[in-house]
């Protein structure tokens, strides 16, 4: 019972924060558009930390990912896939409901971790690579929206940036949880509040998003 009201509590407190916040609205450099190596690099390293539903989708992946074999190459998994992403929305392949998949990705996840048991690795590698692909062509578009196409330079600067901005936020908050908080197993209870807390995360996004394809489709703006 203590745990279902910790689960509760953090699950609304997060998702409470977000109330707000444009989850998927991410400008780094105000909307201006991107003519250098350093100004690629500035919005990669800023996508991750301004887009909340992408940051809380990472830190969830990296708290799974502490409880694996392998704690600091699974989340190469995701950024791999995110690269392949991006690939493809700049060479125009659209991929169909991005940003349901998005919300809908910190809702499973949070769920996984809150379980209180860790992922095999098999099955974290293709979670964080299936999920990874929609991340990506989410954070394309900002290549892709440049008028005349983003410079090599350009695009070089955004892929360092944002493959080592995540896997910066995903292995540092792994190592938070199994040493700030003491989660060395994947059934601690700070472990599995941090998922209570994505899951809240993620169960709200999918809400919004659902509700606005609702009003979408009745025709009501």
């Amino acid at each position: 019972m203590r745990f279902a009201r910790y689960t509760l509590s953090a699950g609304a407190a997060a998702a409470a924060s977000l109330m707000a916040m444009p989850a998927m609205a991410h400008h780094p450099l105000a909307g201006e558009a991107m003519t250098t190596f350093g100004d690629g690099l500035l919005s990669g390293i800023g996508h991750p930390i301004i887009g909340f539903d992408h940051l809380f989708f990472i830190a969830a992946m990296g708290v799974a990912a502490a409880f694996t074999a392998q704690r600091y190459l699974a989340p190469l998994a995701f950024i791999v896939a995110m690269a392949v992403g991006i690939a493809l929305v700049v060479s125009g392949i659209t991929l169909p409901l991005v940003e349901p998949v998005i919300a809908f990705s910190l809702l499973v996840v949070g769920v996984l971790i809150m379980r209180g048991r860790a992922l095999a690795m098999t099955a974290a590698l293709g979670l964080f690579a299936v999920v990874g692909l929609f991340h990506g062509w989410a954070f394309g578009e900002a290549l892709a929206g440049q008028e005349g196409g983003a410079p090599l330079p350009v695009a070089a600067g955004y892929l360092i940036g944002l493959a080592a901005t995540q896997w910066v936020i995903a292995v540092g908050a792994g190592l938070l949880t199994t040493n700030a908080l003491k989660a060395t197993q994947a059934a601690a209870i700070p472990a599995r509040l941090v998922g209570a807390a994505v899951a809240g995360v993620g169960l709200f996004l999918t809400l919004e998003v659902a509700e606005a394809a609702v009003f979408s489709a009745l025709g009501i703006g």
